[in-house]
């Protein structure tokens, strides 16, 4: 009889080798990748077995264990193809019984770079608490207890959503992978700042807390044993044991309805109904309905034609969407996060109009092979400014507003409400820019976006995609220079604070005409390169 925990072992390096075989960039990436991740996991170790005997260790390596695990619960939501053992309906023709096939796939989960950091770091969470012989031997448990409710969890949460994760909006559910990472960023920035000045005793109401939570509880117990609370240590350790044998309890019973029920997911269609509540439905038409229509049964004109083709790019493609979460997020989050830690400036504000302004780049290239029927509507540089006005138009339905309100945002926390009017004036300057500089380097260094993969930029087009880039970023800069040349003015010279609410209707009215001037510059030059752009944006 074939051992099937051996068989799924084997399977899991085999899926692994197969996958490095694929590329060299792919085995690049992977060595990068794990030497990095290593490195840092040997990093953490380090600083906590450098903590042990500091009187609030404890603080620091039971919310450590904590925001693992938690780690884990989120992984497979956001990073659903990055173990293809994950999805357990792939055996489902195979003769297999929950019960063994949960303990393969357990077994499975602690091959990888991602089970050895997990290792590392909760060997330092253990070994920072750890005083005795006693305590050394419940560290040996409670890192083992510990690293099996981790795989258990992230197992379980991803058997529970393999439907949605198998689906179209599990894989757009991984572009918000990026606004985590960004939030996640700094906020840990944020807290190192404030455990900085504050010291590591703010998180001991924390960790009293966490200490009896799973698997969390099994660092605590670790801490009880040292202290010779050997009652609490075995209660803590308990319940970390409990909350494993409830996690393999609930995906045992969620294995068992995958591999027995029927995929009911298609098996309903979309209600005529939802589909009007569905994007790009009423809402979206009297939306585009204010710029105008072209034909007496009140069909959208071409610039509304064009701001509907590229709002729902932004909303249903993969690549696109990631993008604009991402820069909607740092945007955010870089003026408000330093104006919260006091270290920030109003002025930073503008960061988010650049960010957003950054979409317009290369906008050619969401279109991919699909460009040619684009390229079939556009005769002549009066149709190539209709299709670049209304993709910068689709742009501003976000950018604009949005950028408002992030600068508002950054006011309000600063409390520098006298600045707004001037901070809004260069925000709305530099997103008029952006849109500029952007539709001529879409019409001069188009490159294409790969639709399958992470690469955002095709093979051998990453130069355009750096010229196109921090060019046109450079070339923004500089066309704002008269409006931040007149900004200093107005700050540095007697009496000036009284005229620094000019700066808004100046940088409003700058912003459009840059905006109007870079789309008339852009235009001929598109109209004339249609069949080089459609070349450059075919090679994904």
């Amino acid at each position: 009889m074939t051992d099937v925990t051996a068989t799924v072992v084997r399977l899991k390096l085999s899926l692994l080798r197969n996958g490095l075989r694929q590329s060299g960039g792919r085995r690049a990436a992977f060595v990068v990748s794990a030497v990095l991740a290593l490195l840092f996991g040997a990093a953490q170790l380090l600083g906590l077995v450098l903590l042990r005997g500091h009187p609030h260790a404890d603080a620091v390596a039971v919310p450590a264990a904590a925001v693992l695990a938690l780690g884990w619960a989120v992984m497979p939501l956001f990073f659903p193809g990055g173990d293809e053992t994950l999805d357990p309906t792939r055996l489902v023709m195979l003769p297999l019984r929950p019960r063994p096939l949960v303990r393969a796939l357990l077994t499975a989960s602690l091959v990888g770079v991602g089970p050895l950091f997990s290792l590392l770091l909760l060997v330092g969470c253990a070994v920072s608490v750890a005083h005795g012989t006693v305590a050394y031997a419940v560290a040996v448990a409670a890192v083992a207890l510990a690293l099996l409710v981790c795989v258990a969890l992230a197992r379980t949460v991803a058997a529970a959503n393999v439907r949605l994760l198998s689906s179209r909006k599990g894989r757009d559910l991984a572009v918000l992978s990026g606004l985590v990472i960004a939030v996640g960023a700094q906020l840990v920035n944020f807290g190192a700042r404030s455990l900085g000045s504050a010291g590591l005793g703010e998180l001991a109401p924390v960790a009293d807390v966490v200490r009896w939570l799973p698997p969390a509880s099994a660092i605590g117990a670790v801490r009880a044993a040292s202290e010779g609370a050997y009652g609490t240590a075995a209660a803590q350790l308990g319940l970390s044991a409990l909350a494993l044998a409830l996690l393999v309890g609930a995906w045992a019973r969620t294995l068992t309805r995958l591999m027995t029920a029927p995929d009911g997911s298609t098996l309903q269609a979309l209600d005529p109904a939802d589909r009007s509540r569905s994007f790009g439905g009423a809402g979206l038409r009297r939306l585009l309905s204010a710029f105008g229509t072209e034909s007496p049964n009140g069909a959208p004109s071409r610039t509304g034609t064009v701001m509907a083709r590229a709002l729902r790019y932004i909303w249903r493609d993969p690549k696109t969407k990631a993008a604009w979460v991402t820069s909607l997020a740092i945007g955010l989050i870089v003026p408000l996060f330093n104006a919260l830690q006091g270290t920030g400036s109003i002025y930073f504000a503008c960061f988010a109009a650049g960010m957003l302004g950054i979409q317009m780049y290369n906008q050619f290239g969401q279109d991919t092979s699909a460009f040619w029927m684009v390229a079939t509507t556009i005769s002549s540089p009066r149709d190539a400014f209709a299709e670049l006005r209304g993709r910068a138009l689709a742009l501003l339905v976000i950018t604009l507003p949005y950028a408002t309100l992030v600068t508002a945002l950054t006011t309000a926390v600063l409390g520098d409400w006298a600045r707004l009017p001037e901070v809004l004036g260069l925000s709305f300057a530099l997103l008029g820019a952006m849109l500029a500089t952007g539709a001529w380097t879409s019409a001069r260094f188009p490159y294409s976006i790969p639709q399958e993969g992470h690469r955002n930029v095709a093979a051998g087009q990453a130069g355009l995609a750096w010229i196109a880039i921090f060019g046109g970023m450079v070339s923004a800069a500089l066309l704002c220079a008269p409006v931040i040349a007149l900004t200093i003015a107005l700050n540095v010279s007697a009496g000036g604070d009284e005229w620094t609410w000019v700066l808004l209707p100046l940088g409003a009215a700058y912003g459009a005409g840059i905006t109007w001037s870079g789309l008339r510059l852009a235009a001929p030059r598109t109209a004339a390169n249609l069949p080089e752009i459609l070349a450059a944006v075919s090679r994904g």
